[in-house]
């Protein structure tokens, strides 16, 4: 009886990567992954490329997508859909994620000529609710891990087909991708592993992204200087003992395994990732607790880790974005170019992190805040409107205030304090700063010996290292890195310890809701709070009013407290910029201090405007670059995100300020 073999591979890069990543990407794996393969002809696989990719790759890479081309034209490629823009399909709207796999579908069927039956499921995340949709255009079947039936208590030994489940009488089939085999592909012997499997009806099922054959580390000499990928081919094909087969092939003449039903999950990794850092660092004692052959065999059904939506609450920053995408997919106008940015905005890598730098990387929030703002510009033309509503679903309502150059959005949540700060002319928020969080890897890294890997392994597998001198440069952040953050302070804050984020604070003001009035567009937060000091407690009152015109922000801040003691109060700011930045002309990713001055001056060379905040009273200034640690497949270093100031004014009893933040071209 022969070892039939299911053998697929998915590629994707983000939406509108940098072009020297997707350089790398074809220079390293797509074009010598497709150029060998073409000379194995009898060797059948499935394929899946998200949307854009695919059309870059036509236009800039005609080589590379001729020999995909020859490779579906002679029956090699099955092709497979999925969302265009590789969108995690639970995550967004129907309507949206029908729209997605039908231009994806349409697509492939002008280029190939193909008609797809199966579908690549983004980053595996299952939802019963994507089942109607998927039979609606035309999905028969769809990839998700043995890992997701392992835990509704499948034995892995019985993982070897295609299950049917259902939603409301819709049914769908699900192959369960073998743990062992994308572990053991392209880095350990895996034929053995294939050959293994020879139950009646049983396939070895492998469908794993293109990127491992050359992208992930020191891969690209081993699959193809050394030869790992010709050597596979050849034994696989020359092994009279086993049989390359499409997905479709099998599901036509071979009979399901049974009926399943799936909990919400992702591969067993992302549940890792997608939980709290202390409780990923519990979830990782646990395991080790119970030892590698136990976990494997009992443990693994029943401890479980967090589901892919997490992500939203882990991380503020990712759920501003998401929801900020489903605001625009709620007010979608019928118009192409409005579609186009809408579908983009939906590309999944920015909204989570595990591995991969995902949210952590500044150029990819840049790109879905440009398509958010480009869907914006085109919903509200020239309309200067303010809205209030709780966009987030946290229970807190946000102000959106949308002007001729302008949109802004504060939070009642976070001390009414501004959220986003876009310049609708060059699509760009200078808010999209990320917070400093510690992860799991962090202690993870530091503890790892001080020297570096040139194994092949699974970038799961993968011991990362940073210098322990990098410790004393990790600073974590106890509130949202928002901007207008209101500080009290005494004496004792110094540079130093600002830049830690450890300084004193007296108040409480920065991660509390303030109540929110709006009058003829003047937008009033208040709150009537306290001061802490010497072990009382000091009835304090914070007011702040914008108005946004044009291309500035007009504030006021009154603060009257009980307390007679002096005090400083601080107003914070964190600002994101794609390049070099000047602070009152000076390098602003370093350390800055002025004294008695009345005016900032940011000059962003990105969008060559010049951010000037400016008041009617003296303050000091301490600058800081936001510097977030961060682990991807290449190891852990820190990644600039912006930059931290606050505007120091002395007080006793109440302080008033008036002042501007205004926006100008140089």
């Amino acid at each position: 009886m022969k070892s039939l073999l299911l053998f697929g591979v998915h590629m994707h890069q983000p939406v509108d990567n940098i072009n020297d990543a997707v350089e790398s990407a074809v220079k390293k794996c797509y074009a010598p992954f497709f150029r060998t393969l073409r000379e194995y002809p009898d060797f059948k696989f499935s394929l899946h490329c998200s949307g854009w990719l695919f059309e870059k790759i036509k236009k800039d890479y005609p080589k590379v997508f001729e020999n995909i081309k020859y490779l579906v034209d002679i029956g090699s490629i099955e092709l497979f859909s999925g969302g265009f823009y590789e969108p995690v399909l639970s995550s967004i709207p129907s309507v949206d994620r029908i729209e997605q796999i039908e231009k994806l579908n349409s697509f492939l069927y002008k280029e190939f000529k193909k008609k797809p039956k199966g579908l690549w499921l983004t980053e595996r995340v299952w939802e019963n609710t994507i089942i109607k949709d998927l039979k609606r255009v035309g999905i028969e079947y769809c990839m998700v891990d043995d890992y997701h039936f392992i835990s509704s208590e499948f034995d892995r030994d019985v993982l070897n087909g295609y299950y049917i489940t259902e939603d409301g009488g819709d049914t769908l089939g699900l192959f369960p991708i073998s743990k062992e085999l994308r572990y053991a592909i392209p880095f350990k012997e895996s034929i053995e592993a294939i050959k293994s499997i020879k139950d009646r009806n049983g396939a070895a099922i492998i469908f794993d992204d293109l990127e491992k054959f050359g992208l992930w580390p020191n891969t690209y000499e081993w699959v193809y200087e050394k030869g790992w990928l010709r050597e596979f081919l050849e034994r696989v094909l020359e092994d009279k003992d086993i049989e390359p087969l499409h997905f479709s092939e099998y599901f036509s003449n071979y009979k399901q395994k049974g009926l399943a039903y799936i909990p919400n999950s992702s591969y067993y990794e992302m549940g890792e990732w997608s939980l709290k850092s202390d409780d990923a660092v519990e979830f990782k004692n646990i395991k080790k607790e119970m030892g590698k052959e136990f976990f494997e065999k009992v443990g693994i059904k029943f401890l479980k880790g967090g589901i892919w939506k997490n992500f939203f609450i882990k991380y503020e920053e990712s759920n501003r974005l998401h929801k900020r995408v489903l605001e625009c997919s709620k007010n979608r106008l019928d118009d192409m170019r409005y579609l186009e940015f809408l579908y983009k905005a939906e590309c999944n890598d920015v909204f989570w992190h595990g591995i991969f730098g995902g949210l952590y990387l500044p150029n990819l929030r840049d790109n879905t805040y440009r398509y958010i703002i480009e869907c914006e510009n085109l919903r509200y033309k020239d309309e200067d409107v303010v809205e209030v509503f709780d966009n987030d679903f946290d229970g807190f309502d946000e102000v959106k205030v949308v002007t001729k150059d302008l949109i802004v959005r504060f939070y009642t949540r976070y001390g009414g304090q501004m959220i986003e700060f876009d310049d609708r002319k060059t699509k760009f928020n200078w808010q999209n700063v990320l917070t400093r969080r510690e992860e799991a890897y962090h202690k993870e890294a530091l503890d790892s010996p001080n020297k570096e890997s040139h194994k092949v392994s699974s970038i799961h597998e993968i011991s990362h290292f940073i210098d322990k001198n990098i410790k004393e440069s990790i600073v974590y952040d106890w509130y949202i890195k928002n901007s207008f953050i209101d500080h009290i302070v005494d004496e004792s804050i110094s540079f130093e310890n600002f830049k830690k984020c450890n300084f004193l604070e007296l108040g409480d003001f920065v991660n509390q809701d303030f109540k929110l009035n709006i009058d003829k567009k003047i937008i009033n937060f208040k709150r009537d709070g306290a001061i802490c000091h010497n072990d009382n407690i000091f009835f304090t009152t914070l007011n702040k009013k914008y108005i946004c015109k044009n291309n500035k922000i007009e504030f006021n801040i009154d603060l009257d407290t009980k307390s007679s003691y002096q005090y400083f109060y601080g107003v914070e700011f964190n600002f994101h910029f794609a390049n070099s930045v000047f602070i009152n002309e000076k390098d602003g990713l370093k350390d800055l201090k002025f004294e008695n001055i009345k005016e900032v001056k940011i000059y962003d060379s990105y969008s060559k405007k010049t951010i000037l905040i400016s008041l009617d009273s003296q303050f000091n200034l301490f600058s800081t670059p936001i510097k977030t640690l961060s682990q991807n497949e290449n190891g852990v270093d820190f990644i600039t995100q912006g930059v931290s100031f606050i505007l120091l004014f002395s007080f006793k009893k109440s302080l008033s300020l008036t002042g501007a933040l205004k926006v100008e071209d140089v």
